[in-house]
């Protein structure tokens, strides 16, 4: 789809841009808050960081759940940031549509065996 605004430029993409900016800026904060989180609870751990006291972190229901939510943001921002490389990279219709659907496949599945370990502590 090519839009002439009666200029000599051509404008042609999706126009996700501000959109895209906005999911790549809130994802990657809300991931490096939840880092520095789980990074102090570790530091600040009495005594030897083992298994148990690893598992310990995450086996309370609502760090299961807002581990799950950041994971979820992770998949948005490799989702965002991988569309775009496809959409900017590969011409060919076809073979960018594949790989979006490849991409998205692996990104499900992820999320699906991320929810498996967590829920399985």
């Amino acid at each position: 789809m090519a839009v002439n605004y009666g200029s000599k430029r051509t404008v042609v993409g999706a126009h996700y841009g501000l959109g895209d900016w906005l999911v790549q800026r809130f994802t990657a904060l809300l991931m490096a808050l939840f880092t520095f989180a789980v990074l102090a609870q570790v530091l600040f751990a009495k005594g030897a960081m083992g298994y148990d006291k690893w598992a310990g972190i995450f086996s309370a229901q609502w760090m299961k759940v807002l581990t799950f939510s950041v994971i979820v943001a992770l998949i948005w921002h490799a989702w965002v940031g991988m569309r775009n490389i496809w959409m900017d990279y590969v011409k060919s219709v076809g073979t960018r549509l594949t790989l979006q659907a490849l991409t998205l496949v692996w990104l499900i599945g992820c999320a699906g065996w991320a929810f498996q370990v967590l829920w399985r502590l």
